[in-house]
């Protein structure tokens, strides 16, 4: 089957797409809030087209799962994301997760990937972990204030904010001379007003204040980390750096002047990068 749902313990049913020969190599893709599995639209055409297996799915409250009320933590991400990886039987598998999805990628593959013998490597891209709020053991990380404003004007106007985060710092459209395209923010913001604005808010906290110091210590399968170092929403010299330090087999790439989405605005120059870390 080309696409379905799985259902959690917890009565959760989660949307996956499953693409390509059952008996290749797979790779699953996880994606950033507020978005769902069609933004690895790029990711997922490229690897198929190289005769991989790729599969996605919608985390909980977002995209086609169902709107739950409850569990927008890192932990039922996670959880979530081995469900789908259980259900398929994914084995020998590469998990790639961007902002958000890197967070989920990161607890995913150390409580349940490794330990079930599922992964063979993992892909952070502008990710949040190991912790995005500024805490006093935190010093650089974001203040709390702007979470805070994130929420409020979420709650205020979920439409319009969700509109001025992807026309804005997500793929760098405000910086001066950038090539602004009206269909990838019009799809950003289609993929978030799909979701719950429940899911959304409560996820703010999830992918800010979840402390992954020792998610990114328990993983040994080969990693790579990625960012841009024009990155407006995490900040790279705290993520991708402190990533590869506490990560035991990291691999770091940094790009030049990208964004953070930048897995969309430059898919041309990441997905044959991916590709060779992933055979390498």
């Amino acid at each position: 089957m080309s696409h379905g749902f799985v259902t959690t313990k917890d009565g959760v049913e989660i949307f996956f797409k499953d693409w390509g020969p059952k008996d290749a190599q797979p790779i699953a893709f996880h994606h950033g809030w507020p978005l769902s599995s069609d933004d690895w639209d790029a990711q997922m055409l490229f690897f198929l087209g190289k005769g991989y297996r790729v599969v996605a799915h919608d985390r909980r409250g977002h995209g086609r799962s169902t709107q739950v009320s409850d569990g927008h933590d890192m932990d039922h991400y996670a959880a979530d994301a081995s469900a789908v990886a259980e259900h398929l039987d994914l084995r020998n598998a590469v998990h790639i997760g961007h902002s958000t999805g890197g967070g989920e990628v990161a607890r995913y593959v150390a409580r349940f990937g490794q330990p079930q013998g599922r992964v063979a490597k993992a892909v952070l891209v502008s990710s949040v972990p190991p912790l995005m709020v500024k805490t006093e053991s935190n010093p650089g990380g974001t203040p709390i204030e702007v979470f805070d404003g994130f929420r409020a004007a979420l709650a205020a106007n979920r439409a319009q904010f969700f509109v001025d985060v992807a026309a804005g710092p997500f793929y760098g459209f405000n910086r001066a001379g950038a090539k602004i395209s009206q269909g990838v923010i019009d799809n950003w913001w289609r993929q978030g007003m799909m979701g719950s604005a429940k899911a959304h808010y409560e996820g703010i906290k999830a992918f800010s204040e979840t402390d992954q110091t020792e998610d990114l210590k328990a993983i040994t399968v080969p990693t790579l980390v990625t960012q841009g170092d024009d990155d407006q929403v995490v900040p790279y010299t705290d993520a991708s750096l402190l990533q590869a330090k506490l990560l035991k087999n990291a691999t770091l790439k940094v790009y030049e002047g990208f964004p953070h989405g930048m897995l969309t605005t430059h898919a041309d120059v990441i997905n044959p990068d991916l590709l060779a870390f992933i055979k390498g």
